[in-house]
């Protein structure tokens, strides 16, 4: 059997590597465009920046390797021009010397991964102008960074490759403005959790510009200049674009094979696409969500190792089937982790759920143990009470709680059954309520237990529409002083029972503390007194202030 695959990194490499583990007699050779057949992609900001000093730290597996290891012919600076599924003929062309030949197979996998968005912008092809997409971008850019030593760098967009060349390029003493088109950094994020993070970055001297484009670049031979849309003008010695990414998909769509809704190759659970033993695999093609089982786009290493994997399987006579995702993703920038999987709530609205929110702000581990606070957004199902996404800043212990939280969304877990999980516990690893089962918790009460919750968004809305609210701010008088929601009264929680008589109990009201766990100590104490609409402030003042700094 002659199989040939079509680019490598994650995807190509993991199904040759699967092919071969099942089956010693058959023929595997990848042809792949780029010069390096397997790097570490997420790295390459770090090889930027000061943090990796070697390119052969990210790209540790050559041709030589694949040969001696798994028996596999891998053809770098290969490109495909054609396939030709009648007769089972892809058409190569080598770019070292222009040969152009044909080579037969039996199963075909396209792995041709993504390439970054161009936009239309005058002055967008000037020398210092770079995109980050493989080793041969990032040997650039760090070339130029070191030769040139620039001052001041633009960086458009900030997804996480933006976002970790902000971190990198800072590293490295030049002044980074990031500009993004969105409301906010993370359009990805909901707004009020990207905005823990955006004030992380001006905290770390990165210049944030947001609901704001590009429109063109001046300079000559180089940009030192990028105007923007409002009529703003920055400064740049070097631009980064990092506006996103789209599937690479001009060679599937030649060859007939059909895209899906997101313009990735459309594939069924066996990485089939619709041309018979043609299958694709990687960032070129569709995914599918566990939460919804509509199709989505999501380009992750993840992902595509094990698609590759799914691939390899399947062209050998396995059984392994893709089984969808929730698009979890996790960065580090300076100090802070953000991590995300499953639904966001503007997500989880427009898919028509019904949804309640919670924030849960707490500490990874007691504060005797150094513990520091993480804030944690989720979103449960008011129907089935489903979790349906999670997302979490902070700046230690993020990655175990992501990874609870995807474990549970994919096992179709209850905001409930969050509290039930039996978590490892000892105060250097967590508290002995774990965030996680804490988010349960809120969750559960607000679903099941009558203890409600009300976003800072949803409180600002209902003042702004001039509805009459209650407020009440239980902390104590210190607190309240130093600052608080506007119109709220201050009552601390020990002196809630002896003041019932001066509260309106057909009021609605909302109850409040610093983080939420005494404004629903409140919460409570009214409603076991006969109050009928009692919210609590979700995350607190602590949350709330945030929001309205925005």
């Amino acid at each position: 059997m002659k199989i040939v695959i079509i680019g490598g990194v994650a995807a190509g490499t993991s199904a040759a590597a699967k092919a071969r583990r099942n089956n010693e007699e058959a023929q595997i050779k990848i042809f792949d465009a780029d010069r390096d057949v397997s790097y570490s992609g997420c790295g390459l900001p770090y090889y930027i920046g000061p943090e990796i000093e070697g390119r052969e730290q990210l790209v540790p597996r050559d041709a030589k390797f694949f040969k001696q290891k798994y028996n596999v012919d891998v053809y770098t600076s290969h490109r495909v021009l054609d396939i030709q599924p009648q007769t089972k003929v892809v058409t190569v062309q080598n770019l070292a010397t222009d040969e152009v030949f044909t080579e037969p197979y039996d199963k075909l996998v396209i792995a041709t991964g993504a390439q970054a968005i161009v936009p239309a912008i005058e002055g967008i092809d000037k020398p210092n102008v770079f995109y980050l997409r493989n080793v041969l971008s990032a040997d650039r850019i760090r070339k130029h960074v070191l030769e040139t030593r620039p001052q001041s760098a633009v960086i458009v967009g900030s997804g996480f490759i933006g976002l970790e060349m902000a971190e990198n390029l800072t590293a490295r003493g030049i002044a980074v403005t990031i500009v993004e088109l969105a409301q906010h950094v993370i359009p990805a994020l909901d707004q009020d959790v990207a905005i823990y993070l955006e004030d992380h970055l001006k905290e770390k001297g990165i210049a944030v510009v947001v609901n704001d484009s590009v429109v063109h670049m001046e300079g000559s031979p180089l940009v030192n200049k990028v105007v923007l849309k409002s009529g703003r003008e920055l400064v740049a010695d070097v631009v980064v674009m990092a506006v996103g990414v789209r599937p690479n998909v001009e060679l599937a769509r030649a060859t007939g094979i059909e895209l899906g809704t997101t313009e990735a190759v459309r594939v069924n659970t066996k990485m089939q696409t619709n041309i018979e033993d043609i299958y694709a695999c990687g960032d070129c093609a569709e995914s599918y969500s566990i939460i919804t089982g509509k199709p989505f786009y999501r380009p992750l290493g993840s992902t595509a190792n094990k698609m590759g994997r799914i691939v390899g399987d399947q062209i050998t006579g396995g059984d392994l089937e893709f089984r969808g995702g929730l698009g979890t993703g996790i960065f580090k920038v300076f100090d802070m982790v953000v991590a995300q999987t499953g639904l966001t709530e503007k997500e989880a609205k427009r898919e028509g759920y019904d949804v309640v929110v919670c924030h849960n702000i707490k500490p990874d581990k007691p504060e005797y143990f150094h513990g520091q606070e993480m804030v944690i957004k989720a979103v449960a199902d008011k129907k089935t009470g489903k979790v349906l996404g999670a997302q979490i800043v902070g700046k230690a212990g993020v990655d175990k709680r992501i990874d609870v939280f995807v474990t549970a969304i994919t096992f179709g877990a209850k905001a409930e059954d969050l509290f039930h999980l039996d978590l490892a516990y000892a105060p250097p690893f967590s508290t002995t309520k774990d965030p996680v089962m804490y988010t349960g918790m809120i969750l559960d009460n607000a679903l099941r237990r009558g203890r409600k919750l009300i976003t800072p968004a949803e409180l600002q809305e209902k003042v702004e529409h001039g509805e009459e609210v209650q407020i009440i701010d239980a902390r104590i008088a210190k607190q309240y002083q130093e600052a608080h929601v506007e119109g709220a009264r201050n009552i601390p929680q020990e002196h809630i029972r002896t003041e019932l008589d001066s509260i309106d109990k057909e009021k609605v009201t909302v109850t409040y503390c610093n983080k939420g766990v005494t404004g629903n100590a409140a919460q409570n104490i009214l409603l076991n007194h006969g109050f009928k609409q009692v919210f609590n402030l979700s995350g607190g003042y602590k949350n709330y202030g945030k929001q309205s700094e925005k």
